[in-house]
């Protein structure tokens, strides 16, 4: 495949190093486009008419929206180095882990960054409880979600957690602890010693700034 690939992203957004993850993985070439949320470019307006958020992928002048959407997206275009199993019913508990990441771990992780008080608590316990959850039924004693391989679950989960660990740090407590969660913890550590993982990640400090300064401005308006 030849023509351009172009990914609209924001630095600290998760949502974008998913995509960025596997297009590494997978060895494509691209462009990659910084936006400013504050003030959204004519192309990402143009790109994302319905929702205006990033990440879009763009590939020869085509857009896709939606992280996990981009990636299967990428998976079909591109099937050298596949992030999904072959067999058919390990893809679809693939999809299963995938939507359960993104329809109840990433709603409880947008609460622990952009909540206070009770509700906040309550977030907290909700997160302690998904983790238990992939603890026991998600990981089985893999290495990864697929295997031996890192795939397109590990992206989905990765990226929360690593999101997660920083807003730990933000808030003072401490979530994934290695006792409560062996397993879990083992795998984040194997999945960010990944070299792709590894060498694309954000800064951070940096993130952790970005979050602290949203978090200030938050309880100032709470108060």
């Amino acid at each position: 495949m030849s023509e351009e690939v172009k990914l609209h992203g924001v630095w600290a957004s998760p949502f974008s190093y998913r995509v960025i993850w596997a297009l590494k993985l997978k060895g494509i070439a691209y462009e990659y486009v910084e936006e400013d949320l504050s003030n959204k470019s004519a192309l990402l307006l143009h790109y994302n008419p319905v929702h205006k958020q990033i990440p879009v992928l763009v590939h020869a002048g085509k857009p896709i929206c939606e992280s996990m959407i981009i990636i299967e997206y990428i998976e079909e275009m591109w099937p050298d180095t596949p992030l999904l199993p072959t067999d058919h019913y390990k893809r679809a508990i693939a999809r299963f882990w995938i939507k359960f990441a993104d329809d109840k771990a990433l709603s409880v992780l947008r609460r622990t960054l952009y909540t206070t008080g009770e509700e906040l608590e309550k977030a907290i316990k909700e997160c302690l409880e998904i983790l238990e959850i992939v603890e026991e039924h998600g990981l089985e004693d893999k290495k990864y979600f697929n295997g031996e391989k890192i795939g397109m679950v590990d992206i989905a989960f990765g990226s929360i957690l690593y999101w997660l660990g920083v807003n730990e740090e933000v808030l003072g407590v401490k979530l994934l602890e290695p006792h409560k969660f062996p397993r879990l913890h083992k795998w984040f550590h194997s999945f960010q010693e990944v070299p792709v993982i590894k060498e694309n990640l954000p800064n951070r400090d940096n993130v952790i700034s970005f979050l602290k300064g949203r978090r200030e401005t938050l309880e100032a308006s709470s108060t």
